[in-house]
């Protein structure tokens, strides 16, 4: 048996998106020549149509630029706060079969990083503890807030 290194699962995450990014540019260019196509047809109906087709390359652009992003700046965030030694531990927590940590425990932990947060509301760190917290306590909508929220602070805080 031969002796590889491990595989390193970012290396494998980002590999993923590439090619998942590469087959939406695929199906982009695909939806663009459509639309060009309907929009040199000529009938009136063909045109519209052509157009709305166009509409969809660009938001599809537009939206996997901004995931991008997002993805890009809660990283970097995850990695100074990993660098800072500030990461919520929660090894010790309950968790449910499925591993993620038990409501109640959750829900105590939400607490505590709450209060810190509301002692100072302006710093970035407590804002993405704060999104990490909503998030094992099941609240998705209000943890992509609060790490928007985050990503704003430290951007002006003038993060490296």
């Amino acid at each position: 048996m031969e002796n590889r290194p491990p595989k390193n699962p970012v290396t494998r995450v980002v590999a993923v998106i590439a090619v998942l990014v590469a087959i939406l540019g695929f199906y982009f260019v695909a939806l663009g020549h459509r639309g060009i196509a309907l929009i040199r047809d000529g009938d009136p109906i063909a045109v519209g149509l052509g157009i709305g087709v166009l509409i969809l390359p660009v938001l599809g652009v537009w939206i996997v630029v901004a995931t991008l992003r997002a993805g890009l700046a809660h990283q970097h965030l995850a990695r100074r706060i990993h660098e800072e030694g500030l990461e919520l531990d929660v090894t010790d927590l309950p968790k449910m079969p499925s591993g993620r940590v038990r409501r109640d425990a959750a829900d105590a932990l939400f607490a505590q990083v709450k209060a810190e947060w509301e002692a100072d509301p302006d710093n970035w760190r407590h804002s993405y503890r704060l999104a990490r917290a909503y998030d094992y306590a099941g609240d998705r909508t209000r943890a992509r807030e609060t790490m928007r929220r985050a990503v704003a602070l430290e951007r002006d805080e003038g993060g490296t």
